[in-house]
């Protein structure tokens, strides 16, 4: 009996190890905590550590949250989607779920216990979102913190990935936004009508940076996302494009 009982703990313990790898690859639900910020306005939501500015004119409106630090990865993940449903607690949660987008970070609080107040302290993953969207997961919001099961979904977004021209005459910024399929952007390239391809850098969230003068020449965009997909985008910027405009590109 005692071997049948090793064995059925090795048989279980194999299982738990190979779903918890799904999970950390990105293929089944992980577990994580969530909490609200702002009112039901969200007008607290709005600019961000992702660079996105006005949550409703750029398209995102409430559907959104911010990450813990676990989550956030210095910004890389600014635009990744993610089911989220309320788990395991009959007193507050409801049936359904949210699909939000990763648009600001949550940052930790190492004045706090991480259980008691420093929800976002590493190594949690915590979702901060928009007092909007934790009420569909409640029967009330003064539940206050809730567990989660989370996965991340492709994002569904309308239109072409969009491109805010920003800085000034000596550098280029682009905030690229509004990115469909994976949604988070891993590198950006732009090319002007008189130059090659130039990688730009990750200037912080999803404002992208070069220092090469490209005023007066007509833009085109390769966008690359964790899914190692590309898209390029050609002239999506005219030559007489200026500092604060926004172009659209194609879409994944």
């Amino acid at each position: 009996m005692a071997e049948i009982s090793i064995a059925i703990g090795c048989v279980a313990a194999a299982a738990w190890l190979m779903a918890s790898g799904a999970m950390a690859q990105g293929g089944g639900w992980d577990t994580g905590t969530a909490t609200f910020y702002g009112d039901m306005s969200g007008k607290e939501t709005m600019q961000g550590a992702c660079g996105y500015g006005d949550l409703f004119k750029q398209g995102y409106g409430l559907e959104t949250a911010a990450l813990s630090t676990a989550l956030f990865n210095n910004g890389a993940t600014c635009g990744a989607c993610y089911e989220i449903q309320c788990y395991n607690d009959p007193q507050w949660c409801v049936p359904g779920s949210i699909t939000i987008t990763a648009t600001n970070f949550c940052p930790p609080n190492p004045s706090k216990p991480s259980d008691n107040g420093g929800w976002c302290n590493p190594p949690r993953k915590h979702f901060d979102l928009s007092m909007p969207m934790f009420v569909k997961l409640v029967k009330d919001y003064h539940a206050g913190i809730i567990p989660v099961q989370f996965r991340r979904v492709p994002c569904v977004k309308k239109g072409g990935i969009k491109f805010e021209m920003k800085g000034n005459p000596d550098f280029i910024e682009v905030l690229v936004y509004n990115v469909g399929g994976a949604g988070d952007v891993t590198a950006v390239s732009v090319k002007g009508s008189n130059s090659g391809w130039i990688k730009m850098d990750r200037d912080w969230g999803d404002i992208w940076k070069t220092n090469q003068k490209l005023l007066g020449q007509s833009l085109s965009f390769q966008v690359t996302a964790s899914d190692g997909r590309m898209v390029q985008s050609d002239d999506v910027a005219p030559a007489n494009w200026n500092f604060g405009q926004n172009f659209e590109g194609k879409q994944f």
